[in-house]
Formats: C-alpha cells, sequence, structure tokens
C-alpha cells in the first residue's frame, strides 16, 4: 500500500462524495455535466462541475487510482498550492479542448476528472523521467518517457477515430496543461527532461498532421 498525503486524500474524498451524489440524482448529474449546446448558452461552469463528477463507479474507481498512484509523486514536486493549480488548470484545458474539437457537436457530453489527472501524470513524468511505469493492458515496466509517447499516440489515435466513448480529447488537453503548468512552476525540467520534451512535441505535432491536417 502507497501512503498517500492528507491533501491527495482529501481530494480523492472530494471526488467521490460528488461523484456518489451525482449517481443518485440524475437532474443534478446533468446540471454539472460537460456539454456543448449549454457551453455555448454560456453555462462555462460545466468546463469545471464536469471533472467532480463521473459515469458510474468504474470510470471513478479508474480515475482514482491514477491520481493515487501520481498525484503525491507531482504533489512532491511542486507543492499543494502549484499541484492544486495544475489539477484545476489542466481540468479546464482539457474540457475547453473538448469543447473546440466538439465544437460541432452540439449534444456531445463528458463528465469525470480525467482531464485533471492526465495533467498530472504528464507533470509527474516530466519531473521524474527515471520512474518505470507500465499500462494496465501491457505490465511491462518501462522509462516514463516511453510510457507518456504511447498514451499520446493511444490518445490521438482515439480522437481520430472516436469509436469509443473515451474522453481523447479532454486527455490531450489536460496533458497539455499539466506540461505548460509544470514548465512553469518547475522550469528546471526544461533542463532535466529537454529530452522527452522534444520527443513529445515531435510526436504531437507529426501524428497530429497525419491525422488531421494531411490530405488524403
Amino acid at each position: 500500500m502507497i501512503p498517500i498525503s492528507p491533501f491527495l486524500l482529501g481530494l480523492l474524498l472530494l471526488l467521490v462524495a460528488t461523484s456518489f451524489y451525482a449517481f443518485n440524482n440524475t437532474g443534478v448529474f446533468n446540471q454539472l455535466k460537460f456539454n456543448i449546446a449549454s457551453v455555448k448558452q454560456g453555462e462555462y461552469y460545466r468546463l469545471i462541475t464536469a471533472g467532480f463528477i463521473h459515469v458510474d463507479r468504474q470510470h471513478l474507481l479508474f480515475n482514482g487510482f491514477t491520481l493515487y498512484f501520481f498525484g503525491d509523486t507531482t504533489l512532491y514536486g511542486l507543492g499543494i498550492f502549484n499541484f492544486s493549480i495544475l489539477y484545476l488548470f489542466s481540468l479546464l484545458a482539457g474540457n475547453l479542448f473538448a469543447n473546440y474539437f466538439h465544437r460541432n457537436e452540439p449534444y456531445y457530453s463528458a463528465v469525470g476528472a480525467s482531464g485533471a489527472i492526465m495533467g498530472v501524470v504528464y507533470s509527474s513524468i516530466l519531473m521524474f523521467p527515471e520512474m518505470k511505469l507500465a499500462f494496465i493492458f501491457l505490465p511491462i515496466p518501462m522509462p516514463a518517457y516511453v510510457f507518456g509517447v504511447g498514451y499520446l499516440v493511444y490518445t490521438l489515435f482515439g480522437m481520430k477515430r472516436q469509436a469509443d466513448t473515451i474522453g481523447h480529447t479532454a486527455h490531450f488537453g489536460g496533458a497539455i496543461g499539466g506540461v505548460v503548468c509544470t514548465l512553469i512552476f518547475n522550469p528546471s525540467v526544461i533542463e532535466k527532461s529537454l529530452f522527452t520534451l522534444v520527443l513529445l512535441s515531435i510526436v504531437t505535432v507529426v501524428l497530429a498532421f497525419i491525422l488531421f491536417w494531411r490530405k488524403v
């Protein structure tokens, strides 16, 4: 069992409490979720509130475990105040990017803390590139930068295909938000993780060009 800080435990309990409350209150769930049409009508609060509710217990459990494993690492590297800003900024960045990407889909809706948590994950990767990580479906330890690139590729392909119910756009926007905040709050990562930064940037630009902008 990995020890958990009181701050991170409080954040996890908040996510559990708000999510379970929404599970049992359809009206509250619909009022808080992210929805393209509602945001266009000026309900911008949904860009934040959607990050504190989840579709179901499995969705909450997956996000909770991810935050549990990466949260204290990022918290250690940034401190409570900067971690809090990164978490909220990544949440907002994820939903803003989803709002732009799906702008012509008025019925598109999403919930979950995934954008914020992806910001935490990529912040952790930048600050501690020597970590060994593994995918759930591929439990083979690999360098953090390999994990980061692999998940980025998976996310970009998911955005292109849109063949599942995973919020890939929020994941991508949240990851970018986490990287930006980390560079601001801990600029030493530019030197420490220059290879990782360059690799992530090249993969993002090249793959996005191939998937979304290249004329075929």
